[in-house]
């Protein structure tokens, strides 16, 4: 935990101190904890931990989601960091014999036997293995010189091995519980991956300026503590100010997004991700595009040039939805000029200064409707 607080404020230091063009995307550790935990209240330590500069360019979620990025077939008993201990636990699960006790035992006794002793093969052993059987086959010495090249060796080892991995799961019913438990552990992960890909599905789909709430996640089965909306009340809005977004799970409506605020939720003017970003997009959209005016003669020209430039796109970004207004003006102005944003001294040293002023559209968060009873009109 100690690491993670520490590489947590180091990325808000560098979104919100140094760079200040993107937003860190972060995970409440022990998320997959429910806040009323006895270990404790994973919230209240996030919030607690993460101290209180540059919220505003972070958002969090919570809680940690159960996945389908791993499958079955992607795990087998080559997976278990102690084979020795597995096999010993399904030796005495089957309750097989050791030893020359094996060589007494029924057929299929001592096939499981086997199986469970190979549990513990290395590659090499493996690589053996198939080399004797091979040498003792009845093929050509053709045939064995093109069985035992490496590419074919290697084939033959990872043929054994599923095999192997088959017949486990067949005889043990406690090879095929571990096997589970371990697929769910895998897939039980931190929301910020999926979050960053849905950043980049909205941005695609809707723009930046969309808030990237309300959508569901691919790939995943459920969040693992499930929230009401009493206990998604203390995530949005907390005396704090540090808002954590919520992931939610809905009848019929499958596993959604159920925030869209930064970690700054005390802030009137960045509480909301969309607005961040929309203001990082815009200033760095404007500020790459005024580049072109490095070294022209600071004057009326110039100044026209620059202005009619960022006034067509910010016209484009509101008639896309991106700011708010009626009409242009009301969405944004942008103000260049001696004695309007320069004095004389400041295009003496060469500073060019631009100044813009910007509306940009907020999320509808809460919904009311309001219904009330009429007179019936004859």
């Amino acid at each position: 935990r100690p690491d993670c607080v520490a590489v947590q404020q180091a990325m808000l230091q560098h979104c919100g101190g140094k760079m200040r063009n993107r937003i860190a995307i972060l995970d409440v550790w022990g998320g997959y904890l429910d806040r009323k935990d006895p270990s404790g209240d994973p919230i209240e330590a996030f919030r607690n931990d993460l101290g209180v500069n540059y919220l505003d360019f972070a958002a969090a979620y919570y809680p940690w989601v159960n996945t389908t990025v791993v499958q079955d077939k992607e795990l087998d008993y080559t997976r278990i960091a102690n084979p020795a201990l597995l096999s010993e636990l399904l030796r005495k699960e089957l309750q097989l014999p050791e030893g020359d006790a094996i060589k007494t035992a029924p057929p299929r006794i001592a096939q499981q036997a086997q199986a469970v002793a190979d549990i513990t093969k290395t590659d090499a052993d493996w690589t053996a293995f198939v080399t004797d059987l091979v040498n003792n086959s009845t093929k050509s010495d053709e045939e064995k010189a093109k069985a035992l090249t490496p590419t074919a060796l290697e084939v033959a080892v990872e043929t054994h091995k599923s095999l192997l991995h088959k017949s486990l799961v067949s005889m043990s019913p406690l090879y095929n519980t571990l096997m589970t438990e371990s697929r769910n552990r895998l897939n039980l992960l931190p929301p910020s991956a999926a979050m960053a890909g849905v950043y980049t599905m909205v941005d695609n789909s809707r723009g930046v300026w969309k808030a990237p709430a309300n959508v569901s996640l691919n790939g995943v089965i459920s969040p693992e503590v499930n929230l009401s909306h009493e206990d998604q009340e203390d995530l949005n809005v907390t005396t704090q100010g540090k808002s954590i977004n919520a992931i939610r799970s809905f009848i019929g409506e499958g596993v959604l997004v159920w925030g869209a605020r930064t970690l700054d939720g005390n802030s009137l003017d960045w509480r909301y991700i969309n607005v961040r970003r929309t203001m990082i997009m815009l200033e760095e959209s404007c500020r790459l595009a005024a580049k072109a005016m490095v070294f022209e003669p600071n004057v009326a020209n110039t100044w026209v040039t620059i202005k009619s430039m960022i006034s067509s796109f910010l016209t484009g970004i509101w008639k896309r939805g991106g700011l708010a207004g009626a009409v242009p003006d009301d969405a944004f102005s942008v103000h260049v000029g001696l004695g309007e944003t320069m004095t004389p001294e400041d295009i003496l040293e060469g500073i060019l200064r631009v100044t813009v002023l910007v509306a940009i559209s907020r999320p509808a968060e809460f919904i009311e409707i309001t219904f009330q009873q009429q007179m019936q009109k004859s």
